[in-house]
């Protein structure tokens, strides 16, 4: 395939799945394994794109960030108390992200563990849906730090392959009873440091990248970003309308049917 349809397909895919408890991770090893691109070339390509899913959000969210920002600054007790949501749900992956990071690398070369992860993550989805009532919004900053730390564990499951981290903190904040639409924007927010933060280690190890260097030309990694961005823009507000109104199902059994094909084609090949 062209190198300049596979960005923009690629940059498409992330910015579809990043933002669903789908697992973006997951969704791009699986095309690697299918396609039969060689994931060495694209990896850095990889990397950048998820900077454009995370600008879909700063983009989307820029009036309540700003907001929050402002707030935190001149000491208003909503802003401070979202401020320290969004940080104590970041802080468990940042630490524990920095300690298994080379068992991370490991099952991120393991198309197989993305489909069981997949499977396994669709089932729990349908368990919680069916065992957990719809509860009342009630908006980030609302939450306890409890209850924002507890989210910023269950995020951690995110780091093997295929599980999710938007799954994984959705999950983890609807068992901890909070509303859908609430669990989904949290999710999004945590998004922004988590994936900064990974992304930058990723980057200082790519010191090809730090000399504006790489396997894959600029353009292409330019519209792999453009096509993440775009579509994660979209994505992000048909999302939380939809799951406000539906709940995740929907999703699960993606996510099943998905990672059932994929542990098939994977044990043939």
């Amino acid at each position: 395939m062209d190198n300049t349809i596979t960005a923009i397909l690629l940059g498409i895919l992330e910015g579809l799945t990043e933002f669903l408890p789908v697992s973006s991770t997951g969704h791009l090893i699986l095309a690697q394994s299918f396609f039969g691109y060689d994931p060495e070339q694209w990896r850095q390509f990889n990397i950048v794109i998820q900077l454009g899913a995370i600008l879909a959000v700063v983009v989307s969210y820029w009036s309540l960030f700003w907001r929050m920002g402002t707030g935190f600054l001149t000491g208003q007790p909503e802003a401070l108390r979202f401020v320290r949501n969004i940080f104590l749900g970041f802080v468990p992956a940042a630490i524990i992200g920095l300690l298994a990071k080379d068992a991370i690398d490991v099952m991120l070369g393991s198309p197989m563990v993305v489909a069981v992860a997949l499977v396994l993550g669709g089932i729990a989805i349908l368990v919680l849906e069916k065992t957990i009532p719809a509860r009342e919004d009630t908006g980030v900053a609302a939450l306890s730090w409890k209850v924002s730390m507890a989210i910023g564990l269950a995020q951690c499951l995110a780091m093997i392959p295929g599980t999710s981290r938007s799954a994984s903190s959705i999950l983890g904040a609807l068992a901890m009873g909070v509303g859908r639409k609430t669990a989904a924007e949290f999710s999004f927010f945590l998004a922004v440091p988590t994936m900064l933060g990974a992304a930058t280690v990723k980057i200082l190890d790519e010191p090809a990248l730090l000399r504006g260097e790489a396997l894959i030309s600029w353009t292409e990694i330019g519209l792999g970003f453009l096509a993440a961005f775009l579509t994660a823009l979209l994505v992000i507000r048909l999302f939380v309308a939809y799951v406000s109104k539906h709940g995740f199902s929907p999703f699960a059994w993606y996510r099943i049917l998905l990672g059932s094909i994929a542990v098939f084609w994977l044990w043939g090949s």
